[in-house]
């Protein structure tokens, strides 16, 4: 059963993990980078956000294919 301590302690592990993964997460500022980023690739006409993506990303495209490695891409991109 998941109790409230759990649950507590699972919490500050995710948070401590993203932290770590990605410092740039708790500033504001790149929380406008990943803003622009969705909002670009909303318009496909765009190119500059295709642009910004990481070159490793588009050669080892299997990898990347689904959804987590999407948001890997673009947490990459704006929280590191």
């Amino acid at each position: 059963m998941l109790t409230i301590d759990r649950f507590f302690l699972i919490f500050i592990g995710i948070s401590i993990g993203l932290i770590i993964s990605w410092p740039g997460i708790i500033l504001s500022t790149n929380w406008v980078c990943l803003i622009k980023v969705i909002s670009n690739n909303a318009n496909p006409t765009k190119i500059s956000a295709s642009l910004k993506i990481l070159p490793k990303s588009l050669i080892d495209r299997k990898r990347y294919r689904n959804i987590t490695g999407k948001i890997r891409i673009i947490s990459d991109l704006c929280f590191r």
